[in-house]
């Protein structure tokens, strides 16, 4: 708490509200406040806060953002009407990010993340309090003391820039937060940040407009922020609603971005770098020259980059391959222009072939897993084994397969009931397991498992005798065996035909 002593020090007229509805924080903040500040009040939620501030006016108003009643973003809205350049410091969560932006745009002097750091609210509140001070004394002495009115200026201007630079650290961090959301696209933006600065300066691009693309790459796929983990985290297909809703990652980050005025021109970038040069992109189907010319570069530098990193249907393609599909879609998916310019710059390149979307931790296995489990049997299902098939495309594993074949399964399901059904799904899964040994088993079918293994495996059918025999002789049991490369098999669809 070095700063309080030189904060005491200039803040003998300054008054404080302190808004915050948890009581021991509240009582703990006010009272550090107060050894500090000759005035502070404090209030439980942004009602309250409101009638204090009606009555009083303060310098400085400290608030939170959670709170019953009103909470700190409405409590702002209705100050700023009746004082719009009111300093204004708002404390947050990391979970409150939305809350954050719209603080933001709301124009507040600064903001802290919670758990309160109380050397930090000092140094934010030495720079506030300064500024306070030299309005008033610029009021005062502006004739007069010329000098040290630029001086003080001066500082402002300063203060201003810190609180820009307080701007990017925060969406860099929200960028940051995507990624650490989404670890099996961790890195991309950085990727596509650099090869869209290099196609744009090859291009002759001047370097201000160099930087800015280099800047709006960082931030394009920041709407994932509010794209949910259901859709963001699968590392499976998209369905066709699932894939709706990441698309609007563009147009959300577009419009967050709009909103702060020194990234306005960001936002026209990010807003178009799905489009496409035929006019069958998104959001909003431009055609040809009608997409900005830096997005048509981002639109390349994207693309590039998902060709060359290992997706979770898609390996990697190497490089000439890249170059090959950038130039079949020429005029097509992207402009022709910036196609020729990256056709000469990206063979220069070394490519990081050891980008990949596949999970190399044991929680992101577990996260991996969670969208690939059947939840009756606690097998695996057949998303999972499309998904290996795919992935060995190139027959780098040979897959032992054994199939297991349970018949009249409907009939049974007929005969005793659905919750029975699934009864005998969840035994036969707990026999296979042990069998397995180390093995995947998949559900398929319904009523069909398989065991998957990079080595043969010889299983007795009599372990299942007793259960089919409860069955009453129903439900009857046969076996397949045979190995992926025996029948080149690299999907499901494939599988299936053999089956």
């Amino acid at each position: 708490m070095g700063h309080s002593k030189k904060l005491k020090e200039i803040s003998n007229t300054i008054s404080i509200l302190y808004v915050e509805d948890d009581v021991q924080l509240r009582s703990g903040v006010t009272g550090y406040l107060k050894l500090i500040f000759p005035t502070v009040d404090s209030a439980a939620d942004g009602i309250e806060g409101l009638e204090f501030f009606n009555q009083k006016r303060y310098d400085i108003v400290i608030s939170d953002i959670q709170m019953p009643r009103m909470n700190g973003i409405e409590m702002i809205k209705e100050i700023k009407k009746s004082s719009p350049d009111q300093e204004i410091i708002i404390t947050t969560a990391f979970s409150e990010v939305p809350y954050l932006i719209e603080a933001i745009e709301l124009g507040v002097s600064s903001y802290l993340i919670k758990p309160i750091d109380f050397d930090l609210i000092n140094s934010t509140l030495y720079k506030i309090v300064d500024k306070i001070n030299t309005y008033r004394e610029n009021e005062a002495y502006k004739t007069s003391l010329e000098a040290m009115v630029q001086e003080r200026t001066q500082a402002n201007l300063l203060l201003e820039k810190e609180k820009i630079d307080n701007y990017e650290k925060t969406l860099l961090s929200l960028v940051e937060l995507v990624e650490q959301r989404d670890t099996y696209t961790g890195g991309h933006s950085q990727r596509v940040a650099t090869y869209s600065k290099l196609i744009a300066c090859a291009m002759g691009y001047r370097e201000e407009e160099c930087d800015l693309i280099y800047r709006a790459g960082i931030l394009h796929d920041i709407g994932k922020i509010v794209t949910p983990d259901a859709v963001l985290l699968k590392p499976g297909r998209l369905d066709d609603l699932e894939y709706r809703l990441i698309r609007e990652h563009a147009s959300t980050g577009s419009k967050m971005l709009s909103r702060i005025p020194m990234y306005f021109e960001i936002s026209k970038i990010v807003a178009a770098h799905h489009e496409r040069y035929d006019g069958t992109g998104y959001p909003n189907k431009l055609k040809g020259d009608e997409i900005l010319p830096l997005a048509r570069i981002m639109i390349v530098a994207d693309a590039f980059d998902a060709m060359t990193t290992n997706r979770i249907y898609k390996p990697r393609m190497p490089l000439e391959n890249a170059l090959h599909e950038l130039k079949s879609l020429s005029g097509i998916q992207f402009h022709p222009e910036v196609v020729d310019a990256a056709l000469t710059l990206l063979p220069t390149i070394t490519i990081d072939t050891d980008i990949t979307q596949l999970p190399s931790t044991e929680m992101e296995n577990k996260r991996f897993a969670f969208f690939f489990e059947d939840p009756v049997t606690k097998t695996y299902n057949h998303h999972y084994l499309d998904l290996l098939l795919v992935q060995n495309q190139n027959d780098l594993q040979t897959y032992y397969f054994t199939v297991f074949f349970i018949h009249n399964f409907s009939v049974y399901n007929n005969t005793y009931g659905w919750d029975e059904g699934d009864h005998f799904l969840r035994s036969f899964a707990d026999i296979l397991h042990p069998v397995a040994n180390g093995s995947l088993v998949f559900r398929l079918h319904g009523d069909d498992f398989i065991l998957l293994s990079t080595k043969h495996l010889s299983v007795d059918l009599s372990l299942f005798e007793p259960l089919l025999a409860a069955s009453e002789n129903i439900l009857t049991l046969d076996c397949k065996e045979f190995t992926s490369k025996e029948h080149q098999l690299h999907s499901l669809r494939e599988l299936e035909r053999v089956l």
